[in-house]
């Protein structure tokens, strides 16, 4: 046992890396006196991902500043917010959570033995609570919890009563956990804001809300269960980590909306109090870091770059989900997780879409590795007048070696650091002498005299990130399209631009996340 921590020390455990307190000097009061109750709840909807060890980080704090800790696994809550966890599925998705929840806790060395877990049910089915819920529908209204929950519940046009139920059964859960203070991320401000205005009207007492940023995903929004391309899940392979993290948005010296660089700070930092860039000795060595600031100092300064900062991150992440992972092996567990999340049904779809990826041999858009891509270098090829040779950064540790023929028809000095649409996953070739590993994408106009120009992401985009077809965001590209499948040639056949200069396949548009593809000038032609 160490020494007794002192009532500042506790303060500064409880907040740091919080993005706001609600209610600081009541807990200061607290802290002087006796230890703080706090409690955070989970609802068990989606499959929970890497971005749930944030606030298993600070709930590692809690504890280390003698807080008494309750997880709520808020399986009523689920259920109510449209639905996302159906009925059938609710013991089964709560059973997942309460496994997976305490497997991560257990990786990062929190001892169970000193946190209190309850379900939503346990407790909000009884008479006392049910009673509340009436009493407090009396005193609030609709437009009230229709704004409360707006951060969280599932909004749609015509909501089901279920969701305007939602904020005020959280409210209610810290009077009847009997806690000092609510912990959650920054989008329930909302709702902690309502708690506070309504408590009180029930004659219960204000509580403390205490706030964690929202973790930027991979694709730089929010991580979410919903959106594949965002999140890391608990259970995915060293090889789908590799791979999800190469891909994520990490722009040379931008330190905004960096999933990569927040990981870090909310979790890896706290927890070993150090962080270690893996480079190769020409690049400077390893180096550690025992200040997180400093870290992100040297990757605005462009000290670090992404692809070493990946890679440093890989290695203790994968640490932290092999215990999960471990546990999840068992044919117990591995019946629970498929149980609880059954795939989706293998019917054979109807005519109302495109089908995504449903073979493996189906020519489809999805199958093709697109992505906005940035030339940093354009040199003429040394045996080739024709021929440029283009060092493009597509999201990976190593900058990719583009040959193409565009001497005639693209000034060098347009191509420098323009950003363009990049096929990555064909094989490499060696065009006269100088293998070439991906495609740069250009519009081309028809008729005697043509004319080429390299294809635009939308203004704003970044190194790496997906290029997909209108309808066919949720395929994934294989690993490399072979050449004698030629499933390339058979879907760049009906690649076109439109009279609006947009990217189209069949008529659908190319896509990024922030809008269209296009090119500066010509219409109505193709795309090679």
């Amino acid at each position: 046992m160490g020494p007794e921590l002192t009532a500042q020390e506790k303060y500064h455990l409880i907040t740091r890396n919080l993005q706001e307190v609600l209610g600081d000097d009541k807990m200061k009061a607290i802290l002087k006196e006796r230890e703080l109750k706090i409690y955070w709840g989970t609802a068990t909807t989606g499959k929970p991902h890497i971005a749930y060890f944030v606030p298993m980080s600070k709930i590692a704090d809690f504890l280390k500043a003698g807080c008494e800790v309750t997880i709520l696994f808020a399986d009523l809550h689920a259920y109510l917010d449209n639905m996302k966890a159906p009925w059938e599925l609710l013991e089964l998705r709560t059973q997942y959570y309460e496994n997976v929840i305490k497997a991560m806790l257990e990786s990062i060395g929190v001892p169970l033995e000193k946190l209190r877990f309850i379900r939503g049910t346990d407790y909000q089915l009884s008479k006392e609570y049910t009673l509340d819920v009436y009493r407090l529908s009396s005193v609030v209204t609709q437009h009230d919890v229709k704004k409360a929950g707006a951060e969280v519940v599932k909004q749609v046009e015509h909501p089901l009563l279920s969701g305007l139920l939602y904020p005020g059964l959280q409210a209610l859960d810290e009077e009847y956990l009997k806690v000092d203070a609510q912990f959650g991320g920054v989008d329930q401000r909302k709702i902690f804001t309502f708690a506070e205005k309504c408590l009180p009207s029930l004659g219960y007492a204000k509580r403390i809300h205490l706030m964690n940023p929202m973790v930027p995903g991979l694709t730089g929004g929010k991580m979410s269960s919903s959106e594949e391309e965002s999140k890391i899940d608990l259970l995915d392979r060293k090889e789908d980590v590799k791979k999800k993290l190469k891909k994520a948005f990490c722009e040379p010296g931008n330190v905004e909306n960096n999933g990569v660089l927040s990981f870090i700070k909310h979790v890896l930092f706290p927890l070993k109090s150090e962080f270690v860039i893996l480079r190769d000795e020409k690049w400077g060595g390893n180096k550690t870091y025992t200040d997180y600031e400093e870290l992100e100092k040297d990757f605005a300064d462009e000290i670090v770059h992404p692809g070493d900062l990946k890679n440093s991150v890989e290695v203790p992440l994968n640490k932290l989900l092999e215990p999960i992972r471990e546990k999840f092996s068992s044919p117990q567990m591995k019946k629970l997780a498929s149980s609880a999340y059954p795939e989706p049904s293998k019917a054979k779809p109807t005519l109302k879409g495109p089908v995504k990826n449903s073979d493996p041999e189906e020519v489809v858009p999805s199958r093709v590795d697109l992505r906005v891509g940035k030339v940093l270098s354009v040199e003429k090829h040394p045996d080739a007048d024709a021929l440029y040779v283009e060092k493009i950064d597509v999201g990976e540790p190593e900058l990719r070696t583009v040959v193409s023929g565009l001497v005639e028809f693209v000034p060098k000095e347009e191509l420098q650091d323009r950003l363009v649409v990049v096929v990555c996953n064909l094989k490499p070739q060696k065009m006269r002498g100088v293998e070439s590993q991906a495609m740069l994408l250009c519009a081309c106009s028809s008729g005697e005299h043509s004319q080429i120009e390299p294809l635009d992401p939308p203004a704003g985009s970044c190194p790496g990130e997906r290029v997909f077809v209108e309808g066919y965001e949720s395929g994934q590209p294989d690993d490399e399209l072979k050449p004698k499948k030629k499933v390339f040639e058979k879907l760049q056949a009906d690649f076109q631009i439109s009279k609006d200069s947009t990217a189209q396949w069949k008529g659908k548009n190319f896509m990024t996340k922030l809008g269209t593809v296009t090119c500066k000038t010509l219409t109505c032609g193709s795309i090679r």
